[in-house]
Protein backbone atom coordinates (compact mmCIF):
# COMPACT_ATOMS: atom_id res chain seq x y z
CA UNK A 1 0.00 0.00 0.00
CA UNK A 2 1.28 3.08 -0.91
CA UNK A 3 1.48 6.07 1.44
CA UNK A 4 -0.12 8.12 0.01
CA UNK A 5 -3.52 5.84 -0.43
CA UNK A 6 -3.29 5.41 2.90
CA UNK A 7 -6.43 6.62 5.66
CA UNK A 8 -5.10 5.85 9.09
CA UNK A 9 -6.02 5.83 12.74
CA UNK A 10 -2.65 6.50 15.02
CA UNK A 11 -4.22 5.77 18.43
CA UNK A 12 -1.59 7.87 21.39
CA UNK A 13 -0.96 10.55 18.64
CA UNK A 14 -0.08 13.11 20.71
CA UNK A 15 2.78 12.94 22.16
CA UNK A 16 6.22 10.62 21.59
CA UNK A 17 6.59 8.02 18.74
CA UNK A 18 2.44 8.24 17.93
CA UNK A 19 3.21 12.16 17.70
CA UNK A 20 6.20 10.97 15.51
CA UNK A 21 4.22 8.83 13.11
CA UNK A 22 1.54 10.80 12.33
CA UNK A 23 3.57 13.55 11.18
CA UNK A 24 5.67 11.43 8.72
CA UNK A 25 2.31 9.82 7.42
CA UNK A 26 0.71 13.60 7.19
CA UNK A 27 3.63 14.62 5.33
CA UNK A 28 4.12 11.36 3.15
CA UNK A 29 0.31 12.27 2.08
CA UNK A 30 -1.71 10.17 4.16
CA UNK A 31 -4.74 11.01 5.59
CA UNK A 32 -4.41 10.59 9.44
CA UNK A 33 -7.23 10.58 12.24
CA UNK A 34 -5.27 11.27 15.58
CA UNK A 35 -6.76 10.11 18.57
CA UNK A 36 -5.52 10.78 22.38
CA UNK A 37 -6.79 11.16 25.86
CA UNK A 38 -4.44 14.44 26.12
CA UNK A 39 -5.96 17.11 23.95
CA UNK A 40 -3.77 20.01 24.20
CA UNK A 41 -0.84 17.66 23.01
CA UNK A 42 -3.12 16.65 19.86
CA UNK A 43 -3.75 20.71 19.30
CA UNK A 44 -0.07 20.76 19.17
CA UNK A 45 -0.27 18.40 15.42
CA UNK A 46 0.21 20.49 12.25
CA UNK A 47 -3.04 21.49 10.85
CA UNK A 48 -4.57 19.33 8.23
CA UNK A 49 -4.41 16.04 10.57
CA UNK A 50 -8.17 14.81 12.27
CA UNK A 51 -8.16 15.39 15.78
CA UNK A 52 -10.62 14.02 18.52
CA UNK A 53 -10.00 13.21 22.03
CA UNK A 54 -9.83 9.56 22.22
CA UNK A 55 -9.70 7.13 25.77
CA UNK A 56 -9.24 3.36 24.51
CA UNK A 57 -10.06 2.41 27.51
CA UNK A 58 -13.81 2.84 27.00
CA UNK A 59 -15.12 0.70 24.48
CA UNK A 60 -17.95 3.14 23.03
CA UNK A 61 -14.54 5.55 22.87
CA UNK A 62 -13.46 3.39 20.56
CA UNK A 63 -16.72 2.30 18.32
CA UNK A 64 -17.44 6.49 18.02
CA UNK A 65 -14.05 7.17 17.09
CA UNK A 66 -13.35 4.63 14.62
CA UNK A 67 -16.98 5.27 13.10
CA UNK A 68 -16.31 9.47 12.98
CA UNK A 69 -12.74 8.60 11.09
CA UNK A 70 -13.84 6.90 8.24
CA UNK A 71 -16.79 9.64 8.32
CA UNK A 72 -13.81 12.38 8.43
CA UNK A 73 -11.50 10.77 5.39
CA UNK A 74 -13.75 9.32 3.42
CA UNK A 75 -12.63 6.14 4.43
CA UNK A 76 -10.82 3.95 6.37
CA UNK A 77 -7.79 1.33 5.42
CA UNK A 78 -4.87 1.71 8.07
CA UNK A 79 -4.86 1.59 11.80
CA UNK A 80 -1.65 2.14 13.80
CA UNK A 81 -2.30 0.92 17.09
CA UNK A 82 0.00 2.76 19.48
CA UNK A 83 -1.52 3.83 22.55
CA UNK A 84 0.08 2.62 25.68
CA UNK A 85 1.31 2.91 29.28
CA UNK A 86 3.21 2.22 31.77
CA UNK A 87 2.93 1.17 35.72
CA UNK A 88 6.24 -0.69 36.33
CA UNK A 89 6.81 -2.10 39.68
CA UNK A 90 7.46 -5.43 40.96
CA UNK A 91 4.48 -8.11 41.18
CA UNK A 92 6.03 -9.23 44.79
CA UNK A 93 8.21 -7.65 46.89
CA UNK A 94 10.19 -7.24 50.15
CA UNK A 95 11.18 -3.70 51.46
CA UNK A 96 14.59 -4.10 52.81
CA UNK A 97 13.94 -1.17 55.59
CA UNK A 98 10.78 -2.13 56.84
CA UNK A 99 10.76 -5.71 55.93
CA UNK A 100 6.78 -5.11 54.58
CA UNK A 101 5.61 -7.01 51.80
CA UNK A 102 3.93 -5.14 48.72
CA UNK A 103 1.95 -6.55 45.92
CA UNK A 104 1.31 -4.85 42.66
CA UNK A 105 -2.25 -3.82 42.97
CA UNK A 106 -5.12 -4.84 41.15
CA UNK A 107 -5.24 -1.05 40.01
CA UNK A 108 -2.32 -0.91 38.33
CA UNK A 109 -2.25 -4.14 37.03
CA UNK A 110 -5.80 -3.54 35.17
CA UNK A 111 -4.77 -0.06 33.98
CA UNK A 112 -1.68 -1.45 31.63
CA UNK A 113 -4.00 -4.13 30.31
CA UNK A 114 -6.95 -1.75 29.98
CA UNK A 115 -4.96 0.66 27.75
CA UNK A 116 -2.50 -1.43 25.91
CA UNK A 117 -4.62 -4.75 25.36
CA UNK A 118 -8.30 -3.72 25.57
CA UNK A 119 -7.83 -0.96 24.03
CA UNK A 120 -5.74 -2.02 20.64
CA UNK A 121 -8.18 -4.91 20.39
CA UNK A 122 -11.74 -2.56 20.55
CA UNK A 123 -9.55 -0.24 18.03
CA UNK A 124 -8.25 -3.54 15.93
CA UNK A 125 -12.54 -4.96 16.12
CA UNK A 126 -14.30 -1.70 14.81
CA UNK A 127 -11.45 -1.12 12.23
CA UNK A 128 -12.12 -4.68 10.65
CA UNK A 129 -16.22 -4.57 10.95
CA UNK A 130 -16.13 -1.19 9.36
CA UNK A 131 -13.63 -2.24 6.54
CA UNK A 132 -15.98 -5.66 5.99
CA UNK A 133 -19.33 -3.32 6.06
CA UNK A 134 -18.32 -0.99 3.43
CA UNK A 135 -16.20 -3.84 1.24
CA UNK A 136 -12.96 -1.46 2.08
CA UNK A 137 -9.36 -3.38 0.44
CA UNK A 138 -6.80 -3.63 1.16
CA UNK A 139 -6.25 -2.80 4.84
CA UNK A 140 -2.92 -3.13 7.21
CA UNK A 141 -3.03 -3.03 11.17
CA UNK A 142 0.34 -2.35 12.73
CA UNK A 143 0.59 -3.28 16.55
CA UNK A 144 3.03 -1.69 18.77
CA UNK A 145 4.35 -4.47 20.80
CA UNK A 146 7.71 -4.19 22.66
CA UNK A 147 10.76 -6.47 23.01
CA UNK A 148 9.49 -6.53 26.92
CA UNK A 149 7.15 -9.07 25.39
CA UNK A 150 10.14 -11.55 26.07
CA UNK A 151 9.74 -10.78 29.61
CA UNK A 152 11.36 -8.09 31.54
CA UNK A 153 11.47 -7.28 35.63
CA UNK A 154 9.42 -5.63 37.01
CA UNK A 155 7.08 -5.29 33.94
CA UNK A 156 4.70 -8.06 34.46
CA UNK A 157 1.82 -5.92 33.47
CA UNK A 158 2.90 -4.17 30.70
CA UNK A 159 5.34 -7.95 29.44
CA UNK A 160 1.51 -9.63 29.21
CA UNK A 161 0.27 -7.03 27.22
CA UNK A 162 3.35 -6.67 24.73
CA UNK A 163 3.49 -10.34 24.58
CA UNK A 164 -0.49 -10.86 23.91
CA UNK A 165 -0.21 -8.21 21.04
CA UNK A 166 2.31 -10.30 19.69
CA UNK A 167 0.37 -13.44 19.78
CA UNK A 168 -2.80 -11.43 18.03
CA UNK A 169 -0.95 -10.58 15.62
CA UNK A 170 -0.81 -13.73 14.18
CA UNK A 171 -4.40 -14.64 15.19
CA UNK A 172 -5.70 -11.56 13.65
CA UNK A 173 -3.48 -11.90 10.36
CA UNK A 174 -5.11 -15.64 10.21
CA UNK A 175 -8.44 -14.48 10.66
CA UNK A 176 -8.14 -11.12 8.32
CA UNK A 177 -6.27 -12.67 5.45
CA UNK A 178 -9.17 -13.96 3.12
CA UNK A 179 -10.49 -10.26 3.65
CA UNK A 180 -7.35 -8.49 2.52
CA UNK A 181 -6.78 -7.15 5.80
CA UNK A 182 -2.79 -7.77 7.08
CA UNK A 183 -1.66 -7.11 10.35
CA UNK A 184 1.77 -6.70 11.19
CA UNK A 185 3.34 -6.39 14.79
CA UNK A 186 6.62 -3.63 15.55
CA UNK A 187 8.40 -4.20 18.63
CA UNK A 188 10.88 -1.23 19.74
CA UNK A 189 13.93 -1.59 22.36
CA UNK A 190 15.09 1.51 23.95
CA UNK A 191 13.60 4.16 22.00
CA UNK A 192 14.81 8.01 23.52
CA UNK A 193 12.23 9.32 26.11
CA UNK A 194 11.96 12.48 28.82
CA UNK A 195 13.00 8.83 30.78
CA UNK A 196 15.99 8.09 28.83
CA UNK A 197 17.40 11.28 28.76
CA UNK A 198 17.20 11.32 32.33
CA UNK A 199 18.91 8.51 33.08
CA UNK A 200 22.42 9.20 34.98
CA UNK A 201 24.98 9.15 32.41
CA UNK A 202 26.86 5.86 34.23
CA UNK A 203 23.28 3.93 33.65
CA UNK A 204 22.78 5.12 30.24
CA UNK A 205 26.24 4.07 28.85
CA UNK A 206 26.01 0.87 30.89
CA UNK A 207 22.89 0.70 28.43
CA UNK A 208 23.72 1.23 24.98
CA UNK A 209 27.21 -1.04 25.58
CA UNK A 210 24.54 -3.65 25.88
CA UNK A 211 23.28 -2.54 22.47
CA UNK A 212 25.57 -3.81 19.38
CA UNK A 213 24.24 -0.96 17.04
CA UNK A 214 25.89 1.23 20.22
CA UNK A 215 23.07 3.95 20.50
CA UNK A 216 19.50 4.23 21.66
CA UNK A 217 16.97 4.38 18.93
CA UNK A 218 15.03 7.76 18.25
CA UNK A 219 11.45 7.79 16.71
CA UNK A 220 12.46 7.66 13.32
CA UNK A 221 13.81 4.12 13.88
CA UNK A 222 10.84 2.81 14.59
CA UNK A 223 8.78 5.35 11.91
CA UNK A 224 10.92 3.38 9.59
CA UNK A 225 9.56 -0.03 10.68
CA UNK A 226 6.17 0.89 10.78
CA UNK A 227 6.28 2.84 6.99
CA UNK A 228 8.03 -1.09 6.01
CA UNK A 229 4.88 -2.22 7.04
CA UNK A 230 2.43 -0.57 5.35
CA UNK A 231 4.17 -0.35 2.37
CA UNK A 232 5.26 -3.78 2.04
CA UNK A 233 2.13 -6.05 1.11
CA UNK A 234 4.09 -9.07 1.57
CA UNK A 235 4.59 -9.00 5.45
CA UNK A 236 2.09 -10.47 7.70
CA UNK A 237 1.68 -11.30 10.73
CA UNK A 238 5.23 -11.37 11.82
CA UNK A 239 6.83 -9.18 14.87
CA UNK A 240 9.78 -6.84 13.36
CA UNK A 241 11.82 -6.13 16.38
CA UNK A 242 13.52 -2.94 15.82
CA UNK A 243 15.95 -2.64 18.97
CA UNK A 244 19.57 -2.38 17.60
CA UNK A 245 20.15 -6.07 17.82
CA UNK A 246 20.05 -5.98 21.68
CA UNK A 247 17.43 -9.15 21.97
CA UNK A 248 19.89 -10.74 19.82
CA UNK A 249 22.64 -10.99 22.62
Amino acid sequence: MQLKDVKAIVTGAGRGMGAHFTRRLAEAGAQVAAGDIDEAALAELPAGIHKRRLDVRREGDCVEFTAWAREAMGGLNALVNNAGIIRDGLLVRKDRTTGEVKKMTAEDWRAVLDVNLSGATFMVREMVALMLSTETRPGIIVNMSSISRLGNRGQSNYVATKAALAANTVTWAREFASHGVRVVAVAPGMVETPMTQGMNQKARDALVAAIPCGRIGVPEDIWLAVRFAIECDYVNGRTVEVDGGLTMT
